[in-house]
């Protein structure tokens, strides 16, 4: 074990996700490897826990390529900062969950010493998400912005005064153009967030797919759309008429749309690495997440089943055929 560092990517908002972002560290010094945080994790956390501030330097101290895995302290949008963190490495991601309800925590915080344990040892999976590679072209054609997203990449308005015109595009060819709120284009691991809200379907995590959601279209035809990963995605601002706009990926990391931009979205080459411990179906994700009435259900040996349904926790053992896990 001796010789690893683990990234700890933790934010000073709660008591207990201090403490925990102490005893983790603790943890990794006991087993001879190397903590290490971000420079505000420690900036914030060492205001708290004064030894923290020993903890050592993710790209000051140690090298992104030398980070074995991060560890998590928080909701997806904590996992998405650090998905972000580590992006150009080859470290998976453990989401530990601290009392926020969402879709990429591995375990709950109950759990976690076996679980910072356990990624000592190198005994974890590691499940690849499909990722976005996401271009803005100006007027000429010219790259002005790259970048990429784990959830989506959305295309919005930014004035709440008028539309923007737009015309989606896929594989070189037009598809239709209207006036609208915007555009999200995202992940099957994003399908459960903007897109979802926007009125997309939710999508297996094991499917390879893109999805295009028009916001708020003026169109007849301006339904989602799952396409394969192959395929490329374009989204551009008519010139000359409407609004402008924004491009948000992952609400993180933003851009300017002025009229006559152009937005390139395909299937990144890299995914993010997410590491898991124990096997879960997603659809008990999703009935958690969503409080999902599932009342009445008999499963497959029928009648003499109880009709009271106890969703199979995420850390315990898997019973029945084999589901597909998130």
């Amino acid at each position: 074990m001796s010789g690893r560092s683990i990234l700890i990517v933790a934010h000073a908002y709660r008591d207990d996700t201090v403490e925990a972002a102490a005893r983790i560290v603790s943890i990794i010094r006991e087993q001879g490897a190397t903590p290490v945080f971000a420079e505000d994790d420690r900036e914030e956390l060492s205001a708290i826990v004064p030894d923290l501030r020993s903890v050592r330097l993710l790209g000051i101290d140690v090298p992104l390529a030398e980070i074995d895995a991060a560890i998590v302290l928080g909701g997806d949008g904590t996992i998405l900062r650090a998905a972000e963190l580590v992006r150009g490495g080859t470290a998976p991601i453990l989401g530990i969950n601290m009392g926020h309800v969402g879709f990429l925590a591995e375990i709950e915080r109950d759990d976690m010493d076996d679980a910072v344990d356990r990624i000592l040892a190198g005994d974890y999976g590691v499940e690849e998400r499909l990722a976005l590679n996401v271009r803005v072209r100006d007027r000429t054609g010219e790259v002005v912005y790259e970048t990429w997203a784990l959830n989506e990449a959305s295309i919005e308005k930014d004035s709440r005064e008028r539309m923007i015109e737009l015309v989606i595009e896929i594989d070189g060819r037009p598809l239709s153009a209207f006036g609208a709120d915007g555009c999200v284009i995202a992940t099957p691991t994003g399908s459960t967030a903007y897109s979802f809200s926007a009125g997309g379907p939710v999508i297996w995590p094991s499917v390879q797919a893109i999805v295009v959601v028009p916001l708020s279209a003026h169109a007849l035809f301006a339904r989602p759309l799952v396409v394969g990963p192959e395929h490329a995605v374009a989204v551009e601002l008519a010139s000359g008429i409407g609004g402008s706009g924004i491009l948000w990926c992952d609400g993180r990391r933003s851009h300017p749309l002025p009229p006559g931009a152009r937005v390139s979205v395909r299937r990144a080459e890299t995914p993010v690495r997410l590491a898991r411990l124990h096997p879960a179906a997603f659809t008990d994700r999703l009935v958690r997440k969503f409080q999902l009435p599932v009342q009445g259900w008999r499963g497959p040996m029928g009648p003499t089943m109880t009709s009271s349904v106890k969703v199979i926790p995420e850390t315990g053992p898997r019973s029945g055929a084999e589901e597909e896990s998130e």
